[in-house]
């Protein structure tokens, strides 16, 4: 394991033990339904599947559905169809409130 896989594992076990990992996420689940992230995620999804229903539509995107057909889609295609427009739709400002606080966790755990 490399330094800095081994900075990042110290640092996850720490946020674990603290219980700030589970802060950090619960404060991110918030944050997300506040700004409507869950709901433009929810109309992507939506828009995923009605462009495998209507085929004249043209989606620039990778289409799993259409590429695999339907009964053969697994939840893994589908969350590496999904993940990037998710991460893309959350907003800077959660972004840089969640780095915040990290940097905040890793200065008063400074003996990490």
């Amino acid at each position: 394991m490399n330094k800095d896989a081994q900075m990042r594992a110290t640092i996850n076990q720490k946020l674990i033990e603290t219980g700030e990992r589970e802060r950090l996420k619960e404060l991110l689940r918030a944050k997300l339904i506040e700004c409507g992230w869950k709901d433009q995620l929810k109309a992507h999804c939506k828009e995923i599947f009605i462009s495998q229903e209507d085929k004249s539509k043209s989606s620039k995107q990778r289409d799993v559905i259409k590429e695999k057909g339907l009964e053969h889609v697994t939840v893994d295609d589908l969350v590496a169809e999904i993940t990037p427009k998710g991460r893309a739709l959350v907003p800077d400002s959660v972004k840089k409130e969640l780095l915040q606080r990290i940097r905040t966790f890793l200065a008063q755990h400074a003996s990490l």
